[in-house]
């Protein structure tokens, strides 16, 4: 169902054009670029669930406060006769906030079940906005409000932002820094922060002896994990499986699904285990990945998923992440704010690394062994410096041969692994945007080269699973979104019988 191409002209509140602003032009950084060429021609789209109705004139007033102000929120992509993507620039211009609220007129189907119909809606508006091209005419940002009763809110806004526009570090940090405590409509979210113990050594000589170790291991560790990304550029790829995409899997259609989890479960594990809640995260998406393989496999063989579940992977799948890795240092959400209040001036545009981390797909009989394992993979990749040169040889190249060779070259690699995945910390209380108290905050990527991308995002006492599936190779996202909760209990559980933690 075409949602978006059937509402052409969509329902804008009101329509004017933008007028530039005769200023210096900026150019885009090398990474923005690499967002603007047609290989990665990449939107971010940030879902999220009111606990009442969006009122669209406060949503304007909103927007003109914040988002309106922001340098990238309000700056034209311009460029050169001859449509030459790599000599685009940025150009300030004043916003129209009209020409970017669209406010669909909605008429569902009258069904037995209205709250599955409202979510199927707004699955394949979604869906069908992904395939929506941008309007270079105006800033590269839409707010859509649809104002119908879903499974987990009252209403719904689809934010969605072109790339180039920013990481997802930045475009995160620019969004909570329009929202507001709900208990305290002045104060800006809170962001949690590690509190992992550092170990200190008694000794001198020790620290002195662990120090070297530790230098050593990431010369070793950095060396090996460069090689692999160098072989993954030129023959290594992931194996062929149910989820693996093709090349051509950044332009097919695309399905997102969110999961709303106890952040409180993911907490206990993390707690009960000495681990981080990363740690956690990627554990529970190995088990749950194994699990949803295992039954696409025993669906392939012709056989029924019994009760004990029965080994039907092959072995030695190669199944690998790229996850992206934010190389700015943290600002916070208050500088972000300053942005926006013409207080300050920040680099916000994207500036990360990426790193490939395997995952080991198997039927474990010890469900607390996935979060071991997860564990001593991400240690092993905090001693390294993948992302930082990953990011260095994309300058490098780009430098040497123009965003024309990186944007292929990052093109292929990242078409030989199978999923993309992000875990993003997100505010520790209830936050409300414009007014309206938020239910949930569900970001995603579209028009990465897999048929699989997955988001962890944090939110007050939830944790959000966001996934964005090649719907012709997933057909079933609702399910591999069960097979993650459900891995998550399973370790739960184990942890309650043999008593490392009690139960709620």
């Amino acid at each position: 169902m075409d949602i978006i191409g059937s509402l052409k002209p969509l329902n804008i509140i009101r329509s004017a054009a933008e007028n530039e602003i005769t200023d210096k032009d900026e150019p885009l950084s090398p990474p923005a670029l690499l967002f603007q060429s047609p290989q990665l021609n990449c939107c971010v789209m940030a879902t999220m669930g009111s606990k009442t109705k969006w009122d669209a004139d406060r949503c304007k007033m909103g927007l003109e406060n914040t988002l309106a102000k922001h340098p990238r929120f309000s700056s034209l992509l311009v460029m050169d006769e001859g449509n030459n993507y790599t000599k685009m620039r940025w150009r300030k211009t004043k916003v129209n906030v009209d020409n970017h609220i669209f406010v669909p007129k909605i008429d569902l189907p009258k069904t037995d079940d209205p709250t599955e119909a409202a979510d199927r809606y707004v699955e394949d508006y979604i869906s069908d906005l992904h395939k929506t091209k941008m309007d270079y005419s105006k800033p590269l940002w839409e707010f859509h409000i649809l104002n119908i009763q879903t499974s987990g809110a009252s209403g719904v806004v689809v934010l969605k932002i072109h790339h180039s526009l920013g990481d997802g570090i930045s475009l995160m940090s620019s969004l909570l820094a329009c929202t507001r405590q709900s208990s305290d409509p002045k104060r800006l979210p809170t962001l949690p922060t590690s509190t992992r113990a550092r170990s200190h050594s008694s000794s001198k000589t020790k620290g002195v002896f662990c120090t070297f170790w530790t230098m050593l291991l990431m010369v070793f560790n950095t060396f090996v994990d460069v090689l692999l990304l160098t072989a993954t550029a030129l023959f290594l790829k992931d194996s062929d499986t149910p989820i693996k995409g093709s090349p051509e899997s950044g332009s097919a259609k695309k399905c997102m699904v969110h999961k709303l989890i106890n952040l409180n479960d993911v907490k206990l594990v993390k707690t009960a285990m000495n681990t981080t809640i990363n740690d956690v995260v990627f554990g529970v998406t190995e088990a749950g990945l194994s699990r949803y393989l295992n039954g696409r496999y025993v669906e392939k063989a012709g056989y029924q998923m019994a009760s004990k579940i029965r080994d039907f992977l092959p072995k030695g799948l190669r199944v690998r992440a790229a996850l992206y890795v934010n190389l700015r240092a943290s600002a916070g959400i208050e500088a972000f704010a300053k942005i926006m209040e013409n207080e300050t001036k920040l680099e916000s545009g994207n500036k990360f690394g990426y790193v490939l981390l395997p995952f080991e797909i198997a039927i474990r009989d010890d469900p607390l062994d996935y979060i071991r394992r997860a564990k001593a993979t991400l240690d092993r990749k905090k001693l390294s410096f993948e992302a930082v040169c990953s990011f260095a040889i994309g300058l490098f190249i780009h430098k040497l041969f123009g965003t024309k060779a990186v944007a292929p070259l990052m093109h292929n690699i990242i078409s030989k692994t199978t999923v993309s995945f992000s875990n993003v910390v997100g505010p520790q209380e209830e936050i409300s945007l414009y007014g309206h108290p938020l239910a949930y905050v569900a970001p995603t990527v579209y028009g990465a080269p897999q048929a699989l991308t997955m988001h962890w995002q944090s939110c007050g006492d939830k944790m959000v699973l966001i996934l964005t599936v090649q719907s012709d190779l997933i057909p079933d996202p609702h399910k591999l979104c069960t097979d993650m909760e459900v891995s998550l209990n399973l370790i739960k559980d184990t942890l309650i019988k043999r008593g490392l933690i009690t139960a709620n």
